[in-house]
């Protein structure tokens, strides 16, 4: 019995050593050039996590000063980019007093794709997903979750003995909205705040297929499980101008098995009606497939919005053309509509934050499922 237990002991360090020596010689093969990369990645995506959690804090706070304190306003693009975190600090917070909610935590997520050397610093490419709390103000123990997902291009540099930025750039969320004379709180605030939750118990199958692929699908806010990606049996139009409106095809397609026709259809790449804001809304609308609910300014539009289910679409309209479709995907503790889209990428997002400006014209259309 003890040589057969000693054979077995040397058996597994034999196994051990051999493991051992393996992934030596695959760390010995590997070119330097890919690990400085991982580590340059790891380290610079530890970096940005703690500049974006600590700057959530301050956007929390309403903290301008703190937020101050993360970029390098000596230079030019430093300055730009401090500026205009500052004018979206403010946007949310006057939003959010709109609402008549208290948005209670402000949590990021960082990916990062590529991180370079840049002088002293580095340039860092990256995704955020961005995962906000909120409770309205006459039901604190109702939490609501929406994510948006940014991606982002970012410059940091050491500036004595701290890291700061000097450059970022990626698609603003809130950009159609930064006006300060947009949001008048007083006329909606109470209205808002005096509605209960919707029953959607009762929605079609193929409404509830529509939400299942537009939450699977909507890239950086969507969840971590499924890789922050979008479904890559479609071309991104990101960098094409949007795939806002990509999106919602596939949304009916794949989702609610809504069939193409000779004018909507996708064949290694979209057709005008499939991939086109202006175009996709006049399809839905003439073809039958939807119908119009109401259009107009947010004061006009706004109490038809609870009338929205999941699986309608909602299309925004900026100097007589419509930039931006999002798709109905449920509503929060109020019954205030929440949807999902691309570019930037939104999680059960209230349907008019970051289209608060007065020139935007809304068209709130029911689908025909």
């Amino acid at each position: 019995m003890y040589i057969f237990v000693l054979f077995k002991k040397t058996i597994l360090i034999a196994v051990l050593i051999i493991a051992l020596s393996i992934v030596l010689v695959t760390l010995l093969l590997a070119p330097s050039s890919t690990i400085t990369a991982s580590v340059e990645n790891d380290w610079c995506g530890q970096l940005v996590q703690e500049i974006i959690e600590s700057r959530n804090a301050a956007i929390l706070d309403g903290d301008t000063e703190k937020i101050k304190s993360f970029y390098n306003t000596n230079t030019k693009y430093g300055l730009w980019a401090f500026e205009h975190q500052q004018k979206k600090l403010k946007y949310l917070h006057r939003w959010a007093d709109k609402q008549g909610i208290n948005i209670t935590e402000f949590n990021t997520k960082v990916v990062v794709r590529s991180a370079k050397k840049k002088g002293q610093g580095f340039s860092i490419n990256f995704l955020a997903s961005n995962e906000y709390r909120y409770v309205y103000e006459n039901s604190p123990g109702e939490v609501n979750i929406m994510r948006i997902g940014t991606y982002h291009s970012m410059d940091v540099m050491p500036v004595e003995d701290k890291w700061l930025i000097t450059r970022e750039w990626y698609t603003d969320p809130f950009a159609d909205s930064m006006e300060a004379d947009n949001i008048k709180a007083g006329e909606f605030k109470e209205y808002i705040l005096n509605n209960s939750p919707r029953d959607f118990s009762n929605l079609n199958k193929r409404r509830l297929q529509a939400i299942e692929y537009a939450d699977r699908y909507c890239g950086a806010a969507g969840e971590e499980k499924y890789g922050f990606s979008y479904n890559k049996k479609y071309l991104n139009y990101n960098p094409m101008g949007g795939d806002c409106t990509n999106f919602a095809s596939q949304i009916l397609f794949e989702g609610a098995k809504f069939r193409k026709t000779s004018v909507w259809n996708y064949d290694k790449e979209g057709s005008k009606a499939w991939v086109n804001a202006q175009t996709f809304k006049d399809f839905m609308l003439y073809s039958g497939r939807a119908s119009l609910i109401s259009y107009g300014t947010y004061n006009k539009v706004f109490k038809s919005s609870y009338k929205l289910l999941p699986g309608d679409i909602i299309a925004y309209e900026k100097k007589g053309k419509v930039k931006h479709i999002s798709v109905v995907t449920g509503a929060d503790s109020k019954g205030y509509t929440l949807v999902n889209c691309h570019n930037t990428d939104r999680y059960r997002v209230p349907w008019d934050l970051g289209w608060s400006d007065s020139s935007i014209r809304f068209w709130f259309i029911r689908v025909h499922y």
